[in-house]
């Protein structure tokens, strides 16, 4: 019988992992595990794309919200200055129906005083009163009631019924004038 020993260096030389793997290096993995599938890579690559599209319409999205706010907020508040400045006017025009009639001239001086006050809620609306007498006719800016003859050049107004006003150049009412017939 043979000795356990002499059988195993009877036996060829068989190479072990450690022979094959120069050092300092890693052993190698199978393929399947170090090289990633190209469809994975791209779906997930695909993913990222559409959350940050959707990302960006949300975004969008609330921008256009908001502004649609701003501008709903801006419509419903724009003359909120120009009515606090009329609540003055409001006032002194009840405070002159409470006052003693017999009083004329304590009444005319409230009602002019009155009228400044309103004066000065127009200014700084930018709302001014246009007065066209003696001007040329202009259709945009005047409505003609009447036309008369007149020693005036024809198409000049030659009285005014009611004054016209404008905000910021933009005609709120035209001035209803009397104009002068051509010769």
């Amino acid at each position: 019988m043979q000795d356990p020993k002499d059988t195993a260096t009877a036996q060829p030389d068989v190479a072990t992992e450690s022979d094959t793997i120069p050092t300092g290096a890693a052993p190698e993995a199978p393929a399947a595990e170090t090289t990633t599938d190209p469809t994975t890579a791209l779906q997930k690559q695909l993913d990222e794309a559409r959350a940050a599209v959707l990302y960006a319409r949300a975004e969008g999205e609330n921008i256009r919200r908001r502004a649609a706010e701003d501008v709903q907020k801006a419509s419903r508040f724009a003359v909120e200055k120009f009515a606090t400045s009329l609540l003055s006017v409001k006032d002194s025009l009840e405070a002159a129906l409470a006052s003693d009639p017999a009083n004329t001239e304590a009444l005319r001086q409230g009602v002019e005083l009155t009228l400044k006050q309103l004066e000065s809620a127009f200014e700084s609306a930018q709302v001014k009163a246009e007065d066209p007498l003696g001007q040329k006719f202009d259709p945009n800016r005047h409505q003609a009631m009447s036309m008369v003859e007149s020693d005036q050049a024809a198409n000049t107004v030659v009285a005014v019924m009611l004054k016209g006003y404008t905000l910021h150049e933009r005609v709120l009412r035209p001035a209803l004038v009397t104009v002068a017939k051509g010769g």
